[in-house]
């Protein structure tokens, strides 16, 4: 529910600003009470004064009040508020807070903000499209913010494409949402793995995957979000997680991430095997950097790793809910429905490389989730946030009471 709610409100200068008008007037009337933050040249596109009476509250737009010198803490706006959302997001705010170039209030709000954040681009096709655009949107995802992507229309360039705000109708529809499930998983504690794990060779050379742990770390932002309490156990990525509600714990081998999920499980209510945990290990592993030599490349025997979701399978109580992955390439339902059996899972998440925009590196993902009791369901392919969305939505209705 928005009722009650404190939410940002950043404004950006783009011409979809005339949007923020009736987000605004969303947002006050469902119950909320809206601070506007705009950047300057938002300023060119819409008045202050239409967002200031819509609000009810002064529009803050530089770091000292212009005719009093009254400094606005963007510190004391990131503790105040429960949400913030930036509509319309420009590419280049967007930039801005991908790398924390903090050169006006909003993006220096962003910074110090500790509720979650909502982005909704706009911008032409072309810009949307590219490579800079999509990098800076992926690492605002790492970061744990929610995307609101744009639709597809006519564009103010009259050009047709995605690149349109989002209407402020469904914004609102996407917070009121949150809201609503914010607090679904409280008292409950989630164990999740992510990542690869990397199996030494000798002191420089591992064995590893191309896991870049992106679905792993999306579900601990999201059970995280709705009130669990999170120990996200991962393997070596190049990621962060910032929510109070995550415990993170990083291990580098399948044997470190089998002590440190068998040791944790029995206290949890919940554990997720995201993780792409190596298969095999070498068996003697070198204390010395094997040096190229002439004649045959040194033989690396190889042994099996431990099988994690199967030990904790085999250590599941009734009240405990067990989620498996498979990433497969060929025969793949065979293989979710064999491990699904074989490791005592509640469900699976199966996944195939054959499907584009899905498995490792990408930030978009395409399940779909077979049950113990047979049930299928199937998922278009969306970013891994919202597909992290759905596999909690999918727990929570189904397998806690």
């Amino acid at each position: 529910m928005i009722a009650g709610k404190k939410i940002i409100l950043g404004i950006t200068g783009g011409i979809a600003a005339y949007k923020a008008a009736s987000l605004v007037r969303l947002l006050v009337k469902g119950g909320a009470e809206v601070q506007v933050i705009m950047t300057p040249n938002a300023k060119e596109f819409i008045a202050p004064l239409t967002l200031s009476t819509l609000s009810g509250k002064p529009v803050i737009s530089e770091f000292f009040t212009a005719n009093t010198g009254q400094w606005n803490s963007h510190v004391d706006l990131g503790l105040w508020a429960d949400a913030m959302v930036i509509a319309p997001a420009t590419a280049s705010t967007i930039g801005k807070m991908a790398n924390g170039v903090a050169d006006n209030m909003l993006v220096t709000t962003y910074l110090s903000a500790k509720a979650p954040v909502f982005v909704a681009p706009a911008m032409d096709l072309d810009m949307f499209k590219h490579p800079t655009t999509k990098r800076n949107l992926d690492l605002l995802r790492s970061y744990g913010n929610h995307i609101i992507e744009p639709a597809a229309g006519e564009l103010a360039s009259h050009l047709i494409g995605k690149g349109r705000m989002e209407e402020p109708e469904n914004i609102y529809k996407v917070l009121d949402a949150f809201f609503d499930q914010q607090h679904d998983l409280q008292g409950k504690k989630v164990l999740i793995t992510a990542g690869p794990t990397y199996e030494k060779i000798d002191p420089v050379r591992f064995i590893g995957n191309f896991s870049s742990g992106k679905q792993g770390f999306a579900l601990a932002q999201e059970c995280a979000e709705r009130g669990a309490e999170v120990t996200l156990v991962t393997g070596p990525v190049n990621l962060s997680i910032a929510h109070p509600g995550v415990t993170r714990i990083d291990v580098m081998s399948a044997d470190e991430m089998h002590n440190a999920v068998v040791s944790r499980f029995p206290e949890h209510d919940i554990a997720i095997m995201c993780a792409a945990v190596a298969d095999y290990k070498v068996e003697h592993v070198m204390d010395h950097k094997i040096k190229r030599e002439k004649g045959d490349a040194p033989v690396l025997t190889l042994v099996k790793n431990p099988d994690i979701a199967k030990a904790a399978g085999a250590m599941k109580r009734p009240d405990q809910v067990l989620v498996g992955f498979a990433l497969e390439t060929d025969n793949e339902d065979a293989h979710a429905h064999e491990k699904l059996l074989k490791k005592n899972l509640d469900f699976i998440v199966l996944n195939s490389l054959k499907d584009e925009g899905a498995g490792f590196q990408c930030s978009t993902n395409k399940v779909k989730i077979i049950e113990s009791d047979g049930s299928e369901t199937v998922y278009p392919c969306k970013d891994k946030r919202m597909v992290a969305k759905d596999i909690v939505d999918v727990l929570k209705s189904k397998y806690l009471k």
